[in-house]
């Protein structure tokens, strides 16, 4: 159908009045915020006061959507915490069970022993005031001395492992030459196999292990303690655990942490009493059983 001619299009002058009339207004709108003077700030005041404050609705879906990913993201962690927490519940578990065994069976190794701690077996502790380690002697200086009772020859703990023994006392200071000194040599024994061996210090932090009986018997992380031959360090303290070095060379990775000696444990040990009668041994009960034997074993 063809267009009527006589009808009156006010589509496009409409148009162009609006656009006209906006661009007016917001010409208007510009000056006045640009304009400086006092009453136009007051104006510009009550007019931010009335329109800011109801401007909240518009802001509101812009503001849920916010906090709405927050809590998703705060969610997303909390899940994560949850399910690491729960990871780390279910190792102290395993750990606790490991050592409830590990107590139980030390117990009932002690039970069967009869083990006696030696009594006279005390420390006393010292501050380490210096540190005179060096490429070819490591020994580090005590505030301990001749008047806290220390002697020459005692051992000296961290707390954890061996670190070494006292090598000169003074009035109000001793010396300890450490294990990793290359004069240090300490009689020890592998654990569990029992192979006994000769800790032998290099200078180094692992020293190397020295007249070992049976090699094939040891492994790595197997412990080493002292065996307390020689008399000097009483028997069953922590040297550490057996690692190999790249050359296939067995050493022993030591339990002290010697890059952080600050204070020290002297181990009172007077050493182990000398038996020169065997009735001391047996009793005066055991006098008469000994013809007897001596009979039997010829």
């Amino acid at each position: 159908m063809a267009k009527d001619r006589n009808t009156v299009d006010y589509g496009g002058p409409l148009r162009r009045l609006i656009f006209a009339v906006m661009v007016l207004a917001l010409s208007a709108v510009f000056l006045l915020w640009r304009i400086d003077s006092p009453r136009v700030e007051r104006f510009r005041a009550q007019v931010t006061d009335t329109i800011v404050p109801n401007m909240e609705w518009a802001m509101a879906p812009v503001t849920g959507t916010v906090n709405l990913i927050r809590d998703f993201q705060s969610y997303n962690r909390i899940a994560e915490q949850n399910t690491e927490l729960r990871r780390e519940l279910r190792q102290m578990e395993a750990w606790k069970e490991a050592a409830l065994q590990l107590e139980q069976e030390n117990a009932r190794l002690l039970d069967l022993n009869n083990v006696r701690l030696d009594p006279r077996l005390t420390y006393i502790t010292g501050v380490v005031l210096a540190d005179s380690g060096s490429p070819f002697r490591q020994s580090v200086l005590l505030n301990v001395g001749a008047r806290d009772g220390i002697v020459e020859g005692w051992a000296t703990m961290d707390g954890i492992g061996l670190v070494g023994r006292i090598s000169g006392v003074a009035q109000n200071t001793a010396r300890v030459i450490l294990v990793t000194d290359a004069s240090s040599r300490i009689p020890a024994v592998i654990q569990p196999s029992g192979q006994r061996a000769i800790v032998a210090g290099d200078n180094s932090a692992a020293p190397p292990i020295d007249f070992l009986e049976n090699p094939d018997l040891v492994r790595p992380g197997d412990r080493v303690v002292t065996s307390g031959d020689g008399g000097v360090f009483p028997a069953g303290l922590l040297l550490g655990q057996v690692a190999a070095d790249p050359g296939g060379r067995l050493r022993v990775r030591l339990a002290a942490d010697y890059e952080r000696l600050e204070f020290l444990r002297v181990l009172r040990h007077y050493g182990n009493e000398p038996v020169s009668d065997e009735n001391d041994v047996l009793g005066p009960d055991a006098s008469a059983l000994t013809p007897e034997l001596t009979e039997v074993t010829q």
